[in-house]
């Protein structure tokens, strides 16, 4: 699984950081960005990508 956060839609609430740390974190311009994009092994991306309250992540 790969995600992928559409940077227009983010609103930098930070849910997918907390649910998902190993793969998603708030860059400079305030919005999540995936870091490690293939790194969900151990945390759970699905999770992160249905609690985005702007549906700004795809897997």
């Amino acid at each position: 699984m790969v995600a992928n956060v559409d940077k227009e839609k983010c609103i930098g609430c930070g849910a997918c950081v907390s649910l998902c740390p190993d793969v998603f974190r708030i860059g400079s311009d305030g919005k999540s960005e995936e870091y490690n994009p293939k790194g969900c092994k151990k945390c759970d991306c699905k999770a992160a990508a249905d609690n985005c309250p702007v549906q700004a992540i795809s897997l």
